[in-house]
């Protein structure tokens, strides 16, 4: 069992910056994604960022459409951390995110991100907020 902690959440000016950092528990030696969520109050769960590793390496990304050119997902696999770096932040970047990951045995960087996008994934973070004032 892996277990997903966020941090960096916080209350920001529209315009501003936050860096959101996710720890595994334990490393993800085989295929994985691992990436963000976000959920709005009274709105639906919004895949917002994913990387890819797989068995020979990777990097590959996916981004909302909302959120490209202005978030930035990387990761550090020593520390079996993801980040997010959220810049030019507006008040409707605002919701809860959540940090997940899934394991991609068998599939192409594309499939795997595909999938994580529509949700399948095997673990999921507690959640840490982010507030966009105007």
């Amino acid at each position: 069992q892996v277990q997903l902690a966020e941090s960096g959440g916080g209350s920001v000016q529209a315009g501003g910056s936050l860096r959101l950092s996710c720890a595994a528990s334990s490393a993800m030696y085989s295929s994985h994604c691992m990436g963000w969520f976000r959920q709005a109050p009274g709105k639906e769960r919004e895949g917002v960022a994913a990387i890819y590793t797989g068995y020979t390496g990777g990097g590959s990304t996916y981004y909302a459409d909302s959120v490209k050119g202005r978030f930035t997902i990387s990761q550090d696999n020593a520390k079996n951390t993801v980040y997010l770096q959220m810049n030019s932040l507006k008040p409707e970047d605002t919701a809860m995110y959540y940090c997940a990951a899934s394991w991609s045995p068998f599939m192409t960087d594309i499939q795997a991100l595909g999938a994580f996008k529509r949700g399948e994934v095997n673990y999921w973070g507690q959640g840490t907020q982010v507030t966009v004032s105007s």
